[in-house]
């Protein structure tokens, strides 16, 4: 950890999300350098309760909330809101992921707010968005994957519809919650006010996947479950060794011909069922049994150096103890060890951003349940403790309950 200025250096931001879309997309501004505080209820976030642990320590929500102070506010209460209100006056920016119109129950709606801090930037992720006839469904990553067609294009040909393997909707909707509030700091820039960032799980999906849209409106091509195989180009999959599997695509026809070189198959490159793209897509399953019968005489490693040399995209299928491992990985410092006070030392992913004057860097490990209530509440809302005390006594910060990993 260094004290070289970062990015995002001066700015304060407000996090009263939870899970992971809200939470990560105010973890990469703390990473870049903003003053980020956690507000958690007394109860925590309810992350803290998923595991593995360590110590007893959700390393799920460590992985979500590095890089934060963290702080404890009884929101249910009147003092506690008048608390919020304090740091909402001081914050640069304020995220939450609550269904629409809680913020509004809890006394803070957008006038409120705008009344509060007129340079406030309000960011906001739920399921389908602020307004519609869907805003106040609850909404988790496996609804919004279900709902964006994900599910639908995902899984082989005639099984049923398959969940993608980790949370993408969450991650795409923090990703697009991170470019809309830079660019609301950017107008900010300009106008000296705050505006509010809406932030949809399905609309980020959708954005991941726009060329199925007009596939469909204008060619009228609904998409099928292609398993590990391509629509648009072929050869391009996965293939069984002797060992694993091994991932290629050789997406070009000079591509193609570099493949059929490192197969040794001049007979494929000349082979007129394989000599377009069009027609290796319609020949798709001809193509692959002949590749396939290649690969399964041969190990992981193997093929993969063969295609490197021939230059023709390839890699392994790695498992997380794999990628730990992985040589590319470690020679770029991706992955950070963070000290937790109370889980000790643990290795996490670290940011993928790389800016060269003014990089990345993990301040802090994620905090402790209200770790950092006093020293926010002094530096930011300019308390003592004595008026600290005064307001815990008012039920402000509530009383702490276990989570299920201690």
């Amino acid at each position: 950890m260094t004290d070289r200025i970062q990015a995002l250096s001066g700015l304060r931001v407000l996090d009263i999300s939870r899970w992971i879309a809200g939470p990560h997309c105010a973890l990469m501004l703390g990473d870049m350098g903003a003053d980020v505080v956690k507000v958690e209820t007394p109860s925590g976030d309810p992350s803290r309760d998923s595991g593995p642990f360590v110590q007893g320590e959700s390393t799920y929500f460590m992985a979500l909330n590095r890089s934060k102070r963290g702080i404890v506010i009884d929101t249910r209460t009147q003092a506690g809101i008048e608390v919020l209100k304090k740091l909402i006056a001081e914050a640069d920016i304020f995220v939450e992921n609550f269904r629409p119109g809680t913020l509004a129950e809890m006394g803070l709606d957008d006038g409120v707010l705008q009344t509060l801090n007129p340079r406030l930037i309000t960011v906001s992720v739920s399921g389908f968005g602020s307004d519609g006839p869907y805003a106040s469904r609850g909404c988790f990553d496996s609804i919004a994957q279900a709902m964006s067609g994900l599910h639908s294009v995902t899984g082989v040909p005639d099984g049923e519809p398959v969940r993608a393997g980790f949370y993408v909707a969450d991650y795409a909707a923090a990703l697009h919650a991170c470019i809309g509030t830079l660019l609301a700091l950017v107008t900010r820039q300009h106008t000296g006010v705050g505006q509010r960032v809406d932030i949809a799980l399905t609309e980020s999906l959708l954005s991941l996947t726009s060329t199925l849209i007009p596939g469909f409106q204008g060619a009228g091509v609904a998409p099928d479950r292609l398993g590990n195989g391509s629509a648009h180009s072929s050869p391009a999959g996965l293939f069984a060794t002797q060992d694993g599997y091994v991932q290629m695509s050789a997406s070009s026809n000079a591509l193609f011909r570099s493949l059929t070189a490192a197969l040794d198959r001049d007979d494929l490159a000349s082979d007129p069922r394989f000599a377009t793209n069009q027609a290796r897509l319609a020949n798709d399953a001809a193509l692959k049994t002949e590749i396939q019968r290649w690969a399964s005489l041969r190990p992981s490693a193997e093929i993969v150096e063969r295609l490197e040399k021939f230059k023709v995209p390839c890699g392994p299928v790695l498992t997380v103890s794999d990628i730990v491992k992985d040589p590319q990985l470690r020679h770029r410092g991706f992955f950070k060890e963070i000290t937790h006070p109370v889980a000790g030392t643990v290795e996490f992913a670290g940011s993928p951003v790389r800016l060269s004057r003014t990089p990345a860097q993990v301040k802090r490990p994620s905090p402790t349940l209200g770790q950092h209530t006093t020293e926010v509440l002094q530096s930011w809302a300019s308390l003592s403790e004595k008026s600290i005390a005064e307001i815990a006594q008012r039920g402000a910060f509530g009383v702490a309950k276990p989570h299920d990993g201690a």
